[in-house]
């Protein structure tokens, strides 16, 4: 069983909604290849931006109506996160379109101190694993990564149907604005990330400079699940479609069933106890 995502890499202008769902539009309508998920950068209406009391949206606003209707048309699932305004809080959401207009949605849990992002924006607590033709996919937000707790497999206990080893997910996938000045930390902790969890990651990142000069490489990755980078752009944009296979997956927890050893813990969330 295999599933394809294509990465679309690309520099962002700033704080102009319209010229970027026009750009990403003409880029989504280039792709040739047959796809299923296509994932672009994180906040890609706007860049990184703190200032969502202008620029944030209702669930019902015009880029998540920007995202149901690209999704219809290509008959695709379309990823990405941007600011979102509900109950007089601001979020980095990633929204998680469907071709018929389903919308799951992730907050982003780790807001990015350093950057001041946790004085504009409120933390999620929950994560979001979609299925997709019987894939699981985790999805997180930039600075998440860090953070490696949040992003563990957890293997006891399991759903109940589940083999053990399958994991509570397949895939791990990360949309960020994650700057050349940390890159090393960035292609690093998407191969550890891959490797401990043994499991497909995915980093779609921006690239160009931002509106406060800060210069983001890209580097866009794929990793399997051993740690092998199976995709990577440095600088530059680019647009990549690759298919992704459920039995190498298989295969890999198989032969080197480390799950085994791990660790068992269940994540709650404080505000929960």
């Amino acid at each position: 069983m295999s599933l394809t995502f294509t990465l679309i890499q690309t520099s962002l202008h700033w704080e102009d909604k319209a010229s970027n769902l026009q750009m990403l539009e003409e880029k989504i309508n280039s792709i040739t290849e047959k796809t299923e998920v296509v994932v672009l950068p994180e906040m890609f209406s706007t860049g990184f931006s703190m200032r969502p009391e202008v620029f944030a949206e209702k669930m019902d606003g015009e880029t998540v109506s920007w995202m149901k209707r690209i999704a219809a048309k290509k008959k695709i699932i379309l990823t990405g996160s941007l600011m979102i305004e509900e109950w007089g809080h601001y979020y980095n959401r990633l929204i998680w379109m469907l071709p018929d207009g389903t919308i799951g949605f992730y907050d982003k849990r780790h807001c990015f101190a350093y950057a001041e992002e946790d004085k504009h924006y409120t933390a999620g607590n929950k994560r979001l694993i979609a299925s997709v033709k019987g894939w699981k996919i985790n999805l997180q937000v930039c600075y998440d990564l860090r953070f490696p707790v949040w992003a563990r497999q957890n293997q006891s206990p399991l759903p109940r149907g589940e083999r053990p080893g399958e994991g509570e997910y397949d895939v791990l996938l990360y949309v960020a604005n994650w700057p050349e000045r940390r890159n090393h930390a960035w292609k690093s902790l998407l191969i550890a990330r891959a490797i401990e969890n043994q499991c497909y990651v995915i980093g779609v990142n921006r690239t160009g400079n931002d509106g406060n000069n800060i210069f983001h490489s890209g580097d866009s990755m794929v990793a399997g699940p051993l740690g092998e980078v199976l995709y990577h752009k440095a600088e530059g944009e680019d647009i990549f479609t690759i298919t992704l296979d459920k039995e190498k997956l298989a295969e890999t927890r198989t032969r080197f069933p480390f799950w085994k050893d791990a660790d068992t813990f269940m994540i709650t969330n404080p505000e929960d106890e």
